[in-house]
Formats: C-alpha cells, structure tokens, sequence
C-alpha cells in the first residue's frame, strides 16, 4: 500500500509539472479531457455562410423589432428628450386638436382617473381607500414641468406611480399630456384667453 500511494503521489506530480501549467504560465495549449464545450464549431458574423439562403452568416433583425440605441431611441416622440440629450421637451412634439385631446380624455380615464382624480387633482377613488399623496396637476410645480418629464414619468413611473410604458403607447402618452394640460388650462385661463366670438357662449 506504501509503494501504491508513493506511485500514485508521483504521477499526480508528474502529471501537474507536464500539464498541469499548460495554458497558463505556458504558451502550449492546455490539455482537456473534458472540454465542456469551451471550443465548438460556429458561424463568424458578417462572413458568407451556405447554411442560409441568403449567403450571410448574420440574420437580418426580425419584422418589427427595433435595435437598442437605434433611432427609435432618440427620437422626442418615443423618449420625450430633445435629440442628442438628457433635457426634457418642452411642448409636446404633435399638433393639438380636438382628436388628440378626445384620445387623452379617454386614455386618461382608463389609466390616469382612479389616482389622480376627474379633474386632475390627486382625488381619485384610490383615496377614499388610503392610497395618499397622488400628484396634483394644478400644484405649480407640476404646472410648469416640461412635457418630456410627464412624458417620462407616464413611461417609467416615478415615486409611488409605477411606470406604464408597457400600457400605454406612445402617442397616447401624449394625447395624455395634451389632456392633463387642458385640465390645467380650465383653472388657469381667464376670459381674455377665449376667442371673442366664443366668449358670448360662456355662462
């Protein structure tokens, strides 16, 4: 049993002085027994290759996706920033019409109304069940944030609203804005701000 693990001690030395340092502190290759799949056959990228029909290696990006970094990303319309970067918009990047404020009326009645109220003032029926501290869009902080940044907090929430980006689609997201500043407007517009042939119909 002595000469067994005497043998047994040499060979392990023997093995480690032979192979164990290849790879490492050598610049032979290290030798594997089991490779565990650190080398298998692939397709370079932006090489030709016969496997596909259309000779490339690469795919092409699939119908309907977009690339990170793309210029999806850097438009106003889909981040709410000024191209190229980091500050908000701010007005919204579309025209106002009567359509676009009929789409944020409805979408804000879905998504927007149980928090933050029908009028927009943080009184909606969430409160009467202890959910406190929804923002208020006639506090004056609110009133003169930029668009973009409402845009932003709709996309990727903010405090205790969790983000809807997932929900809502962009141009929704500013029919919306578009929205909540008309509710804003209701409070803060005064007579003179109504066309004179419109201020007759005003009770």
């Amino acid at each position: 049993m002595r000469y067994f693990l005497l043998l047994f001690a040499v060979a392990v030395a023997a093995t480690m002085l032979i192979a164990g340092k290849q790879g490492s502190l050598s610049r032979k290759p290290p030798i594997e027994i089991w490779p565990d799949m650190d080398r298998q056959l692939k397709l370079r990228p932006q090489t030709e290759a016969s496997f596909f029909d259309d000779k490339l290696s690469s795919r092409q990006p699939m119908e309907g996706t977009v690339a990170r970094g793309s210029h999806y990303e850097n438009s106003p319309m889909n981040t709410g920033r000024i191209k190229g970067t980091t500050n908000y918009v701010d007005v919204l990047p579309v025209p106002v019409t009567a359509q676009l404020l009929a789409r944020g009326q409805e979408r804000y009645g879905i998504s927007c109304l149980p928090c933050h109220g029908p009028v927009g003032d943080g009184k909606g029926i969430t409160s009467k069940y202890g959910m406190i501290g929804m923002a208020n869009f006639h506090d004056k902080r609110l009133i003169l944030m930029a668009d973009g940044e409402y845009f932003q907090v709709i996309s990727n929430g903010k405090g205790l609203m969790g983000a809807y980006g997932a929900n809502v689609a962009p141009e929704d997201r500013w029919a919306i804005i578009a929205y909540v500043r008309a509710l804003q407007r209701s409070r803060l517009a005064s007579l003179d701000d109504v066309p004179a042939e419109l201020r007759s119909s005003l009770k």
